[in-house]
């Protein structure tokens, strides 16, 4: 009587083994999900070093020297025997002026010298006879100084009717034509600009005075001679004059106005590719900030009004920490404020990383850390 539940337990039990078996089976066929690996990133480790610090400023070319041309003497241009814009020489003929009234009164003069001396002559044998009084020939000895002092004057306008450059230069666009009338020194006829060799000024702000003067070491190559600060110029396209300034002049007192001081720079000239008016950025160069910590350019980021780096802490977790940055030197940029020495500062593979992010940091050997910090750099100091 029991055979029946036997045999109907005996073929439950072989119906629920497959079922058991496929169950395992689909179990088995579904992969675990796939987590990939944390993202490699290129770091560098902040370390406080010495680092140069070229500062920039906007300078204006300036002629070593400018005479102005203008003329002694009155009269009516008959010549102008130069081309605006060119090279002349000292001494080189600039105008004629019309010489007829200077001729005549030259000539007057000169017969009056004549006459003074033939009465001199006449009255000097007559004084040991007593001829002659004393008084007469010493009233004849001063008109014949008057006589060629009169002289002298005339033929000094006769001259001035040529009128030469006083230095050479580039001479500048002339200011009266043929035909025109000179009143006098009143009348600027052109400029006169001395090129080689030429001057750079800039005009450094009070605040960055003070940094410097509380440095003595910057108080002290800021003082003029070769000695001092290497001053750098950057041409309007961009690049770098192939000679090296120094400062020959710093004004004593602050312009009022704009809170600056001037500084002047001299520089060799020779190919007049310095040209007065000009405006250019100028790099000084010699200046180091101590201790300074300094990461890569690309490795800054900016938004939203602010700047920023992703910095690798603990776990390899990112963090993105704001930043102040100063100048740039080469192609390292100076941090004033927002990292510590011992940050490990993401470099490459900034793009793939984001703040809480896990990452595989790998230590770069940067070209910036390579070279020299103090290779020209396009940044502007602040």
């Amino acid at each position: 009587m029991f055979a029946l539940p036997m045999r109907l337990r005996a073929l439950a039990f072989v119906s629920i083994v497959p079922l058991i078996v496929l169950a395992v089976a689909c179990d088995h066929s579904q992969p675990k999900a796939f987590v990939p690996p944390p993202t490699q990133v290129g770091v560098v480790s902040v370390t406080p070093a010495s680092i140069p610090e070229p500062f920039e400023f906007v300078g204006q070319v300036e002629a070593f020297r400018r005479v102005e041309v203008r003329s002694r003497v009155d009269g009516i241009v008959l010549d102008r025997p130069f081309t605006e814009g060119s090279v002349v020489s000292k001494g080189q003929v600039l105008y004629k002026l019309d010489q007829v009234k200077y001729e005549a009164a030259y000539r007057s003069a000169l017969a009056r010298l004549d006459n003074a001396k033939r009465t001199l002559a006449r009255l000097e044998p007559l004084i040991p006879t007593h001829a002659v009084a004393q008084q007469d020939v010493d009233n004849a000895r001063s008109e014949l100084e008057s006589a060629q002092a009169t002289l002298d004057n005339a033929k000094k306008d006769l001259d001035d009717t040529e009128i030469r450059a006083g230095i050479s230069g580039q001479v500048g666009r002339a200011r009266l034509e043929l035909g025109a009338r000179v009143t006098g020194p009143a009348d600027l006829l052109t400029t006169i600009d001395e090129l080689d060799p030429v001057y750079v000024t800039f005009h450094p702000s009070s605040q960055q005075l003070l940094a410097w003067q509380q440095d003595p070491r910057s108080h002290a190559l800021l003082q003029p001679g070769a000695g001092g600060v290497a001053v750098r110029v950057l041409l309007p396209d961009g690049s770098l004059l192939p000679r090296v300034g120094h400062i020959n002049f710093v004004s004593p007192s602050l312009d009022s106005a704009s809170g600056t001081q001037e500084f002047r720079a001299k520089f060799d000239n020779g190919d007049h590719r310095l040209v007065p008016g000009q405006f250019v950025h100028v790099r000084l160069e010699g200046f180091a900030r101590s201790s300074a910590l300094a990461v890569p350019q690309r490795a800054v980021q900016q938004g939203l009004g602010r700047q920023f780096v992703y910095v690798v802490g603990a776990g390899d977790t990112v963090t993105a920490h704001d930043v102040k940055t100063g100048s740039w030197s080469g192609t390292l940029w100076l941090i004033d404020s927002g990292l510590v020495a011992g940050d490990r500062v993401v470099v490459d593979g900034v793009q793939k990383v984001a703040p809480g992010r896990v990452v595989k940091p790998v230590p770069v050997v940067d070209s910036a850390a390579s070279k020299s910090p103090g290779a020209p750099a396009n940044g502007v100091a602040r």
